[in-house]
């Protein structure tokens, strides 16, 4: 599933994310780094635009809005997430699988 598509210059940079925790980047069409991941990693990547090669690097995780990514070209950030976002997604995940346990054991024993 295509997450986003960010555009700068001639350069088309793709991030997909499947259900089976795989991250994709394509850029121009051409896949250029693929990883597995279920809280996020990084992908570091160079393209050619002009007649420089420039280093680019996509960082991604979850946070309570889901799928969070940042993108930094030669070290200079294009897109920023919001940031403290993954410690909360696992608190509220913890605390939800806790609730949905403790409302199964109480439904078990009131049978």
């Amino acid at each position: 599933m295509k997450i986003t598509t960010v555009t700068l210059g001639g350069t088309k940079i793709e991030f997909h994310n499947s259900f089976s925790g795989k991250e994709t980047i394509k850029v121009n069409g051409e896949e250029v780094s693929s990883k597995k991941s279920i809280s996020g990693t990084e992908h570091l990547f160079d393209v050619i635009e002009g007649e420089k090669t420039v280093q680019y690097k996509l960082i991604t995780g979850v946070n309570l809005n889901g799928v969070a990514f940042d993108l930094y070209k030669d070290g200079h950030p294009i897109i920023q997430s919001l940031k403290g976002g993954k410690f909360r997604f696992w608190i509220v995940l913890i605390s939800a699988l806790v609730v949905v346990a403790a409302i199964y054991l109480l439904g078990k024993n009131l049978l």
